[in-house]
Protein backbone atom coordinates (compact mmCIF):
# COMPACT_ATOMS: atom_id res chain seq x y z
CA UNK A 1 0.00 0.00 0.00
CA UNK A 2 1.26 3.20 -0.90
CA UNK A 3 2.28 5.58 1.96
CA UNK A 4 -0.91 8.34 0.80
CA UNK A 5 -3.00 5.50 0.75
CA UNK A 6 -2.31 4.11 4.30
CA UNK A 7 -2.64 7.30 5.64
CA UNK A 8 -6.10 8.06 3.95
CA UNK A 9 -6.93 4.25 5.29
CA UNK A 10 -5.59 5.17 9.13
CA UNK A 11 -7.30 9.07 9.09
CA UNK A 12 -10.65 6.77 8.03
CA UNK A 13 -10.41 4.45 10.74
CA UNK A 14 -8.80 6.52 13.08
CA UNK A 15 -10.19 10.19 12.78
CA UNK A 16 -7.94 12.79 14.94
CA UNK A 17 -6.07 9.94 16.97
CA UNK A 18 -4.54 9.12 13.29
CA UNK A 19 -0.80 9.68 14.52
CA UNK A 20 -1.47 7.23 17.48
CA UNK A 21 -3.14 4.61 15.95
CA UNK A 22 0.64 5.22 13.41
CA UNK A 23 2.86 5.30 16.87
CA UNK A 24 0.66 2.15 18.17
CA UNK A 25 1.85 -0.07 14.95
CA UNK A 26 5.07 1.42 14.96
CA UNK A 27 5.43 0.38 19.40
CA UNK A 28 3.76 -3.52 17.94
CA UNK A 29 6.91 -3.40 15.20
CA UNK A 30 9.84 -2.58 17.62
CA UNK A 31 8.95 -3.75 20.97
CA UNK A 32 6.21 -6.29 20.62
CA UNK A 33 8.52 -7.87 18.29
CA UNK A 34 11.33 -7.78 20.25
CA UNK A 35 8.97 -8.73 23.42
CA UNK A 36 7.95 -11.80 21.21
CA UNK A 37 4.48 -10.47 21.27
CA UNK A 38 3.94 -10.26 17.08
CA UNK A 39 6.06 -12.58 15.22
CA UNK A 40 8.55 -11.03 13.37
CA UNK A 41 6.95 -11.64 10.02
CA UNK A 42 4.02 -9.82 10.82
CA UNK A 43 5.65 -6.14 10.75
CA UNK A 44 4.93 -5.87 6.76
CA UNK A 45 1.30 -6.99 7.47
CA UNK A 46 0.28 -5.18 10.90
CA UNK A 47 -1.92 -2.89 9.61
CA UNK A 48 -4.28 -5.32 7.08
CA UNK A 49 -3.40 -8.44 9.68
CA UNK A 50 -4.12 -6.48 12.96
CA UNK A 51 -4.30 -3.08 13.30
CA UNK A 52 -7.30 -2.49 10.46
CA UNK A 53 -9.01 -5.88 11.04
CA UNK A 54 -8.98 -4.99 15.06
CA UNK A 55 -10.63 -1.34 14.20
CA UNK A 56 -13.91 -2.53 12.33
CA UNK A 57 -15.31 -3.58 15.84
CA UNK A 58 -15.18 0.08 16.87
CA UNK A 59 -18.55 0.82 14.92
CA UNK A 60 -20.31 -1.87 16.47
CA UNK A 61 -19.86 -0.78 19.80
CA UNK A 62 -22.48 1.17 22.01
CA UNK A 63 -22.04 5.05 22.94
CA UNK A 64 -20.19 4.98 26.35
CA UNK A 65 -19.90 1.52 26.63
CA UNK A 66 -17.67 -0.65 28.54
CA UNK A 67 -15.97 -2.49 26.89
CA UNK A 68 -13.71 -6.01 27.74
CA UNK A 69 -10.76 -7.28 25.66
CA UNK A 70 -10.61 -10.99 26.49
CA UNK A 71 -7.38 -12.10 26.18
CA UNK A 72 -5.96 -8.60 24.55
CA UNK A 73 -2.47 -9.91 24.35
CA UNK A 74 -0.78 -7.22 22.39
CA UNK A 75 -3.67 -4.92 22.46
CA UNK A 76 -5.71 -6.05 19.74
CA UNK A 77 -8.48 -5.34 19.27
CA UNK A 78 -8.62 -3.61 22.65
CA UNK A 79 -5.87 -0.48 21.43
CA UNK A 80 -7.77 -0.03 17.87
CA UNK A 81 -11.03 0.50 19.29
CA UNK A 82 -9.68 2.72 22.53
CA UNK A 83 -8.50 4.85 19.99
CA UNK A 84 -11.16 5.08 17.95
CA UNK A 85 -14.01 5.78 20.25
CA UNK A 86 -12.26 7.40 22.94
CA UNK A 87 -14.93 7.92 24.77
CA UNK A 88 -15.38 4.23 25.83
CA UNK A 89 -13.95 2.64 28.82
CA UNK A 90 -11.77 0.05 27.42
CA UNK A 91 -10.63 -2.80 29.60
CA UNK A 92 -7.42 -5.17 28.11
CA UNK A 93 -7.69 -8.43 30.02
CA UNK A 94 -4.09 -10.52 30.18
CA UNK A 95 -3.13 -13.23 32.00
CA UNK A 96 0.63 -12.97 31.17
CA UNK A 97 2.98 -10.77 32.44
CA UNK A 98 5.11 -10.00 29.85
CA UNK A 99 1.82 -9.02 28.21
CA UNK A 100 1.04 -6.85 30.68
CA UNK A 101 3.94 -5.21 30.85
CA UNK A 102 3.69 -4.39 27.15
CA UNK A 103 0.03 -3.35 27.48
CA UNK A 104 1.47 -0.70 29.96
CA UNK A 105 4.05 0.47 27.94
CA UNK A 106 1.30 0.75 25.26
CA UNK A 107 -1.26 2.85 27.68
CA UNK A 108 1.70 5.31 28.58
CA UNK A 109 3.13 6.02 25.11
CA UNK A 110 -0.31 6.41 24.13
CA UNK A 111 -1.66 8.33 26.46
CA UNK A 112 -5.03 6.48 26.84
CA UNK A 113 -6.83 7.64 29.40
CA UNK A 114 -10.02 5.48 28.92
CA UNK A 115 -8.35 2.36 28.98
CA UNK A 116 -7.47 0.15 32.41
CA UNK A 117 -5.11 -3.11 32.31
CA UNK A 118 -6.60 -5.78 34.08
CA UNK A 119 -3.79 -9.16 34.83
CA UNK A 120 -6.31 -11.69 35.09
CA UNK A 121 -7.71 -14.93 33.68
CA UNK A 122 -11.04 -15.30 32.22
CA UNK A 123 -14.11 -16.56 33.33
CA UNK A 124 -13.42 -15.57 36.98
CA UNK A 125 -11.20 -12.33 36.79
CA UNK A 126 -13.47 -10.23 33.68
CA UNK A 127 -14.76 -7.66 34.67
CA UNK A 128 -18.65 -6.39 34.41
CA UNK A 129 -18.81 -4.64 30.96
CA UNK A 130 -21.66 -3.87 28.18
CA UNK A 131 -19.56 -5.68 25.13
CA UNK A 132 -16.97 -8.48 25.29
CA UNK A 133 -14.64 -8.11 22.55
CA UNK A 134 -12.18 -11.04 21.22
CA UNK A 135 -9.44 -12.04 18.66
CA UNK A 136 -7.57 -15.60 18.60
CA UNK A 137 -8.89 -16.52 21.49
CA UNK A 138 -11.25 -19.26 21.45
CA UNK A 139 -13.59 -21.36 19.30
CA UNK A 140 -17.24 -19.70 19.58
CA UNK A 141 -18.72 -22.10 21.65
CA UNK A 142 -16.08 -22.18 24.50
CA UNK A 143 -15.58 -18.40 24.05
CA UNK A 144 -19.08 -17.35 24.32
CA UNK A 145 -19.36 -19.71 27.15
CA UNK A 146 -16.42 -17.83 29.19
CA UNK A 147 -17.26 -14.51 27.72
CA UNK A 148 -21.05 -14.40 28.64
CA UNK A 149 -21.08 -15.59 31.92
CA UNK A 150 -21.62 -14.69 35.85
CA UNK A 151 -22.13 -10.25 36.09
CA UNK A 152 -21.61 -10.58 32.07
CA UNK A 153 -24.14 -12.92 30.94
CA UNK A 154 -26.52 -9.29 29.65
CA UNK A 155 -23.63 -8.62 27.71
CA UNK A 156 -22.43 -8.86 24.07
CA UNK A 157 -19.72 -10.81 22.57
CA UNK A 158 -17.72 -9.71 19.16
CA UNK A 159 -15.38 -12.03 18.22
CA UNK A 160 -13.24 -11.69 14.93
CA UNK A 161 -13.51 -14.83 12.94
CA UNK A 162 -12.09 -16.48 10.36
CA UNK A 163 -12.28 -19.25 7.55
CA UNK A 164 -13.54 -21.23 10.59
CA UNK A 165 -16.43 -19.29 11.72
CA UNK A 166 -19.06 -20.94 9.38
CA UNK A 167 -18.42 -24.33 11.65
CA UNK A 168 -18.03 -23.04 14.87
CA UNK A 169 -21.39 -21.10 14.64
CA UNK A 170 -23.10 -24.20 13.51
CA UNK A 171 -21.40 -25.65 16.58
CA UNK A 172 -22.83 -22.84 18.91
CA UNK A 173 -26.20 -22.64 17.46
CA UNK A 174 -26.41 -26.71 18.02
CA UNK A 175 -25.71 -26.60 21.73
CA UNK A 176 -28.64 -23.77 22.31
CA UNK A 177 -28.78 -20.45 24.34
CA UNK A 178 -26.93 -18.36 21.95
CA UNK A 179 -27.79 -16.16 19.52
CA UNK A 180 -25.62 -15.66 16.67
CA UNK A 181 -25.53 -13.21 13.78
CA UNK A 182 -22.02 -13.25 11.37
CA UNK A 183 -21.30 -9.72 9.84
CA UNK A 184 -18.70 -9.64 6.93
CA UNK A 185 -17.23 -6.53 7.39
CA UNK A 186 -14.71 -4.05 5.49
CA UNK A 187 -12.24 -2.79 6.96
CA UNK A 188 -10.77 1.44 6.42
CA UNK A 189 -8.09 0.15 3.82
CA UNK A 190 -11.30 -2.31 1.94
CA UNK A 191 -10.05 -5.32 3.30
CA UNK A 192 -12.71 -7.68 4.78
CA UNK A 193 -13.59 -8.97 7.96
CA UNK A 194 -15.68 -10.91 9.60
CA UNK A 195 -16.99 -10.77 12.94
CA UNK A 196 -19.37 -13.31 15.18
CA UNK A 197 -21.91 -11.44 17.17
CA UNK A 198 -23.03 -13.39 20.05
CA UNK A 199 -25.98 -12.70 22.88
CA UNK A 200 -27.41 -15.34 25.27
CA UNK A 201 -30.96 -16.15 24.42
CA UNK A 202 -31.66 -16.53 28.08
Amino acid sequence: MLETDLRAAVERGFGARADAAFRYADLLCTTGIERGLIGPREAERIWDRHVFNSVVLAPLIPPGATVVDLGSGAGLPGIPIALARPELTVILVEPMARRVGFLRDCVAALGLVGVEIHYGRAPDDVPKCQVVVARAVKALPALSAMALAGPNRGAELLALKGASVGREVAELSSKGGFQVEVLDLTDPAGGSATVARVRRSG
